[in-house]
């Protein structure tokens, strides 16, 4: 059989790690993951470096965008709406929704880094055929826990209140929440402490992608300090205050996925909460390592061309679909 080799090139893009990079770019980021918790701020920059020029070329002429629309009273309560240019029409068919949350290790980070990142997950996710909705949230300083979960929680409220205008089908919402926004959108969900919160049928599904799910100021952790600016100055509250401990309160269909080279501890995170929820529901959520890639890259990828992890997310979001 003849193959196309410009074909069989796309397929190496969808799915290795660094693909969409140049040979060398690819090289310095799979030499860069084993010394990722060496220098993070500095390793960080580099992801992020090689992917902008990359995903600020990818599609998008059929997307539109409203930007810094505010869902609370804060200069921070905003968020951005990227939608398929035809999922306003009249009479057009309802469309998924996707809320993607930051992370920042609870006391930096921006929804658009630099115009490009995090803009591609949203991108690629409006290419998909959803409505991806980008949000900004106040800050540890601003906001101690548990402000970032509260902040999520009227984002969604927010995302619902106005989905006609977008042609949102409010049962097939998804929250997406990346480190320290993973930690919000799961608070949002789980945490009893937030009252009244939010509905179950709400959200028809939560991804934590290289999510904080517990808060620990463990010596190694690179992140200690600003997890302790969070979660507050007293120790023996963090164990109640972290989502991993709630992890049996809510039905909502779950995804998680980690990378080869996290920030020290979040993948024992995220297999720590797999755990609990198989032994509270019985069944294991969907579960992804992504090989090869680190903290930063795992989301930085969106929209280069390889779409590993997004597939699975799509297949996450339609194996939730209720029975008709």
């Amino acid at each position: 059989m003849v193959t196309d080799d410009r074909d069989e090139q796309s397929e190496l893009a969808a799915h290795e790690p660094f693909s969409a990079l140049s040979g060398v770019q690819r090289k310095q980021l799979l030499e860069l993951g084993p010394r990722w918790n060496d220098d993070i701020v500095g390793n960080r920059k580099i992801v992020i470096d090689c992917y902008t020029p990359v995903v600020a070329a990818a599609p998008r002429e059929s997307t539109q965008v409203e930007r810094e629309i505010a869902y609370g009273p804060n200069a921070r309560q905003v968020l951005d709406v990227f939608a398929p240019e035809y999922a306003a029409h009249e009479g057009g068919a309802l469309r998924e929704a996707v809320l993607f949350v930051h992370g920042g290790a609870f006391v930096r980070g921006s929804k658009s880094v630099n115009g490009e990142i995090y803009d591609n997950v949203c991108h690629w996710f409006a290419r998909q055929g959803c409505v991806a909705v980008n949000v900004e949230y106040r800050l540890a300083d601003e906001a101690p826990w548990p402000g970032g979960a509260e902040d999520v929680a009227l984002a969604l409220a927010w995302v619902r209140e106005h989905a006609a205008r977008w042609r949102i089908d409010t049962s097939r919402i998804f929250l997406i929440g990346h480190s320290a926004g993973g930690a919000h959108a799961a608070s949002c969900l789980f945490d009893p402490a937030l009252t009244p919160g939010v509905p179950p049928e709400s959200v028809a599904g939560l991804v934590l992608i290289s999510a904080r799910l517990y808060a620990d100021v463990d010596t190694r952790n690179p992140n200690a300090g600003p997890v302790r600016r969070y979660f507050g100055e007293d120790g023996s509250r963090y164990a109640e205050r972290s989502p991993l401990t709630h992890a049996a309160r809510s039905a909502v269909p779950v995804m998680i996925a980690v990378a080869e080279y996290e920030n020290r501890f979040l993948d024992d995170y995220g297999a720590a909460f797999f755990l609990a929820l198989l032994r509270h529901r019985g069944v294991p959520p969907r579960f992804v390592q992504m090989r090869g890639h680190n903290h930063t890259s795992i989301v930085a990828h969106f929209n280069s061309g390889e779409e590993t992890l997004g597939r699975e997310i799509l297949a996450f979001m339609a194996s939730t679909q209720r029975a008709t």
